[in-house]
């Protein structure tokens, strides 16, 4: 197995550090921060390379913006850090211009720098290799501790490592975190082993799921999916969400989940209404008595009492992606009741990040999860068994 070279492996002491970082974080519409465990997430190896007498360099991008949009300033996010680590944070105007260059040069030993958005810089999500020559020669040595976004392989991710040698760039704690999490997970899970797969479409996770049948011993599945398999297995769902073109995909699914001994459970009831909207009327109905012009939002009270059945005897329960529509109170319940019950149980409990990690965080229940991961569609493609472009560029050579 090749591995991934860790901050630890490699001599950082006194050197200037440029460590990418996820700091993608949600705002209201004053700019103030509303989540910030992403910024938390990364003190570790801030802290690190403190400790060790560096000077740092701190890279993320923030939303989508099309070119330089102070909506998506990285600024809120410097005052955010400077009170977690309670020393200044400078902050640059620009990503590779003068501002960049120039505070870079200046920084001394335990100086902490945040450039602006990467994104505010065209070529960043293209890979783009100029880019990422300018932004490698600011430092010494190139830490990623970005696991949200290693599933992209863009300029501060992928590009930039071709400038450091093998030496020089590493993973970050949470990182590494992020990777053993997963890699142990996959390989030699604590049985039973339980996956809650949710969300809205089965498109979205159906690598992941062909992944996990033969890993698991049984997956438990909500969210707007389920409608897709309660189709399949010949249900009326009304105007719920149903992908048609994937129906005998699913049917695949749960004959291939036969073969393998794995318990394959759907909703038995769902919350269901007649529109898509926070204050529709509800009404609980069994999965065989949708009415055709209702549509099913969330997982019932009977399909949560027999999920948390299936879940009290598992001692390993991985869960990607909500019961139901879960910004929308009404609809959330499922989510809600599903996390409480995967935070009480003994088992080791890791949350795919992105949806997953907002349910668990309204539910109040983070801090009883084994682990949560912070990046969403990254965490997904390592469910499907994809090598991450970010991760790849750090393996170091396989031990012989």
């Amino acid at each position: 197995m090749s591995l991934v070279q860790s901050i630890r492996d490699i001599d950082i002491s006194g050197k200037k550090i440029l460590i990418r970082c996820d700091f993608n974080v949600p705002m209201d519409e004053f700019q103030n921060i509303t989540d910030d465990r992403r910024i938390k997430s990364v003190v570790p190896t801030i802290r690190y390379c403190l400790d060790n007498g560096c000077s740092i360099i701190l890279l993320s991008h923030l939303g989508r913006p099309k070119g330089i949009d102070e909506k998506f300033s990285l600024k809120p996010v410097a005052k955010r850090l400077q009170r977690l680590l309670d020393r200044d944070v400078i902050m640059a105007t620009d990503v590779a211009g003068n501002s960049a260059k120039t505070e870079a040069a200046k920084l001394k030993k335990g100086d902490i720098l945040l450039l602006e958005n990467l994104r505010f810089e065209k070529g960043e999500t293209k890979n783009d290799e100029e880019l990422a020559k300018e932004l490698a020669s600011l430092a010494d040595v190139y830490i990623n501790d970005a696991f949200g976004v290693c599933h992209r392989a863009h300029s501060s991710v992928e590009a930039i490592t071709k400038f450091f040698s093998n030496n020089a760039k590493a993973a970050g704690f949470l990182l590494q975190k992020e990777i053993d999490f997963q890699q142990n997970l996959m390989k030699k899970p604590i049985r039973p082993f339980v996956a809650v797969v949710g969300g809205s479409k089965v498109s979205g996770k159906l690598q992941a799921l062909n992944n996990l049948l033969p890993r698991v011993d049984k997956i438990l599945v909500g969210g707007g999916m389920a409608f897709t398999f309660l189709k399949a297995r010949g249900y009326e769902v009304g105007n719920s969400l149903v992908e048609e073109d994937l129906i005998e995909e699913a049917n695949n699914i749960i004959k291939k989940a036969k073969e393998l001994k794995v318990k394959f459970y759907l909703p038995v009831d769902v919350i269901a209404a007649q529109t898509f909207s926070a204050d529709s009327v509800i009404k609980i109905v069994t999965t065989q008595e949708i009415p055709s012009d209702w549509m099913g939002l969330d997982i019932g009270p009977a399909t949560v009492r027999i999920f948390k059945e299936a879940l009290a005897d598992a001692q390993t329960i991985l869960w990607n992606g909500p019961m139901g529509v879960f910004e929308f109170d009404k609809f959330s319940k499922g989510s809600i009741k599903i996390s409480h019950a995967i935070s009480e149980a003994h088992a080791t409990t890791i949350v795919g990040g992105g949806d997953t990690a907002d349910v668990v965080e309204r539910a109040g229940n983070s801090d009883e999860m084994t682990f949560i991961s912070t990046g969403g569609g990254a965490s997904l493609e390592l469910l499907e068994g994809k090598e991450l472009p970010g991760i790849r560029v750090l393996r170091i050579k396989e031990e012989s």
